[in-house]
């Protein structure tokens, strides 16, 4: 047994999908606590307010930089966003026209969505990102490389993506989607956070289904459990199709439950998110609001 399958062997986990589903019907129940202005103020403050179109440039980049700077001024009473979400190469763009203190520019890269590329490049990606001004580092765990077993060659990459982003945050992406079952999901999530992720995320919201509560919950189960064997916490971000704030108050519902309260922050989580600040900002203000 070599040293990724005994990480995995290791663990504890639940890798029954059925009892999975049941694990989270039951925390859905206390959904409707968690449904108050305080959480869904956290929870704006969380998101990862993100554009990853075709249709991006430096013009509409910046465009959407600005409104997060006018949204301070305009709604002081309410927290910004964590951070903005773009491809790598308008790193630059944001870091640039970002006047707020507080949030982060965060990249995807290293051949997001797919990671399929060289691995040279995804390094050249990641390195230019953070010359650039990244914070933060979205990639795509290589699925395929994960589906053959191929774990050596899957964490040595993620391995050498984290010394490149250095004292930038990782997050890497599951594609849990794909994935689909709860042992798959385990088993990715281990091996990401064994091989230096900061955080954990579900989808990349291009390919395949998005985030679900089932993955949530095993990820945040394998969290709970690398944190009390390593000490080190690494972050939950859910990303892809979460859209509506009474989605969002369910992924935190998920968290506190799991995690605990520790884990209520934006360094340790996050949602990925294009249209979910302005429902959570109409759900605060009572009517409909598009301001991003």
């Amino acid at each position: 047994m070599d040293r990724y399958e005994e990480v995995i062997s290791k663990s504890k986990v639940t890798t029954d999908d059925a009892a999975v589903k049941a694990a989270v019907a039951k925390i859905l129940e206390k959904t409707g606590e968690n449904d108050t202005p305080e959480v869904h103020k956290f929870l704006l403050g969380s998101i990862d307010l993100t554009t990853l179109s075709s249709e991006d440039s430096d013009r509409s980049v910046a465009e959407f930089t600005r409104r997060v700077n006018d949204f301070e001024n305009e709604y002081p009473q309410y927290p910004h966003v964590a951070a903005i979400c773009v491809y790598s190469n308008f790193a630059e763009v944001v870091d640039t026209n970002l006047d707020v203190e507080g949030v982060d520019v965060c990249v995807v890269a290293a051949g997001f969505p797919s990671s399929q590329t060289f691995q040279a490049v995804k390094v050249a990606d990641v390195a230019l990102a953070r010359e650039a001004g990244a914070d933060e580092v979205d990639i795509v765990l290589n699925v395929g490389m994960f589906l053959d077993g191929n774990y050596e060659d899957l964490c040595d990459e993620i391995i050498e993506l984290k010394h490149t982003a250095k004292d930038a945050r990782l997050k890497v992406i599951l594609e849990t989607g794909c994935l689909k079952t709860a042992e798959r999901i385990r088993n990715a999530s281990l091996l990401a956070m064994y091989s230096e992720a900061d955080f954990i995320k579900t989808s990349t919201g291009k390919i395949y289904d998005g985030a679900s509560l089932e993955a949530a919950y095993v990820m945040c189960q394998c969290i709970k459990e690398y944190y009390k064997t390593s000490g080190r916490k690494v972050g939950f971000k859910a990303a892809g199709g979460v859209r509506t704030t009474e989605e969002a108050v369910a992924y935190y519902t998920v968290v506190k439950e799991v995690l605990g309260e520790e884990w209520l922050n934006p360094n340790l989580f996050r949602i990925g998110a294009s249209s979910l600040a302005n429902n959570i900002l109409s759900t605060l203000e009572g009517k409909s609001v598009k301001f991003f």
